[in-house]
């Protein structure tokens, strides 16, 4: 197992990239860089490229509607080529709030859109041919009847750093998550309880898995939550610091009926709390969304606790298939926990 994270997106970006370095020195695998409707991730995945030798920079998540397919390879090949090769191109489909709010461009077809996405991206990377293109939402070149009809072929002027950058999906509904294991090298799913994993998505990946190419390898799979070490008097204040985030996402991240974050914790069993969650966060009472999270779902979703039950939460993790830890350090040595952590995977 390996340990990721990612950084702060609303914080200032040259105080957290600044910390990578030490983070990469004490054995951190993988680092994420978001982009929700901040600053972009690609400009602060370059500078990262820039001041660190080892750890992996990985996207988390482009949206997927922000982009043109053939950008989104070229991205990921730049940033390849500046990390000598530890670019890890993480996509997601964001949500109709962000994307139509905030791009002003249409939520349509998100898998179609993600399918087609990740095979341009690999033809892209491999070089062989000059690009073409017949998908369900992409077209290359555009059509003669859909432009000016001069569009034609084109081969990515330089040569990747690698043909196969990896790529890893954000996905929760049943047809993405297959999607993703299908095609993707790594899935990102959130909120992930080791113990119910298997109950909600089980089927799916193995619906995905078995349309699998053989060549992509076994699906890497990143979860984890907030970490925090010490006895349960001293961390179990760092628990409920998780409760407004989950609040927003369980209860603000999309309208009703259109939160792919409450769907999945109704899917868990807690349909009402899901329900009273959001009914309170849409109503602005946000305070009283946080407290409504179910304890078991904040326990389930960390790893809090003295050493020994942190080992049993790594434990469940890796029982479930996990092969990246994703953390969230709380505490002022965010390094020593990274540090404890490696102790315990390794």
């Amino acid at each position: 197992m390996k340990l990721a994270m990612s950084i702060a997106y609303a914080d200032d970006p040259v105080a957290q990239v600044d910390k990578v370095a030490d983070y990469e020195k004490a054995g951190l695998d993988l680092v994420w860089v978001a982009e929700a409707y901040g600053y972009d991730a690609v400009s602060i995945m370059g500078y990262l490229a820039a001041i660190t030798e080892t750890i992996e920079i990985a996207s988390g998540i482009l949206p997927i509607y922000t982009r043109t397919p053939t950008l989104l390879a070229q991205t990921a090949a730049g940033v390849d080529a500046m990390s000598n090769g530890r670019c890890v191109l993480g996509l997601g489909a964001s949500g109709p709030q962000v994307i139509e709010g905030w791009h002003g461009v249409p939520y349509t077809t998100p898998i179609a859109r993600t399918r087609d996405i990740i095979e341009i991206c690999r033809k892209v990377w491999k070089r062989e041919e000059r690009l073409t293109h017949d998908g369900r939402t992409v077209t290359l070149p555009l059509p003669g009847d859909q432009g000016t009809g001069l569009g034609k072929p084109l081969k990515i002027i330089n040569h990747p750093k690698r043909a196969d950058i990896p790529i890893y999906v954000a996905s929760l509904g049943p047809k993405n998550v297959e999607m993703t294991a299908e095609l993707a090298n790594g899935w990102l799913p959130i909120f992930y309880v080791p113990e119910k994993a298997g109950d909600v998505w089980g089927d799916d990946l193995a619906a995905g898995q078995a349309k699998r190419a053989p060549e992509l390898g076994p699906l890497e799979v990143i979860a984890g939550g907030m970490v925090a070490i010490g006895s349960e008097d001293e961390v179990g204040r760092f628990r409920d610091i998780g409760r407004p985030m989950a609040a927003l996402y369980i209860g603000g991240m999309g309208a009703k009926g259109k939160n792919f974050y409450n769907d999945l914790v109704t899917r868990y069993g807690w349909e009402q709390e899901a329900e009273e969650i959001q009914d309170l966060y849409l109503s602005g009472h946000k305070d009283e969304a946080a407290a409504k999270i179910p304890d078991e779902l904040m326990r389930a979703t960390s790893l809090v606790g003295d050493i020994g039950e942190i080992a049993d939460r790594i434990a469940a993790y890796e029982e479930a298939g996990v092969t990246y830890l994703n953390i969230t350090p709380v505490g002022a040595d965010p390094v020593k926990i990274i540090d404890q952590l490696k102790e315990l995977i390794a």
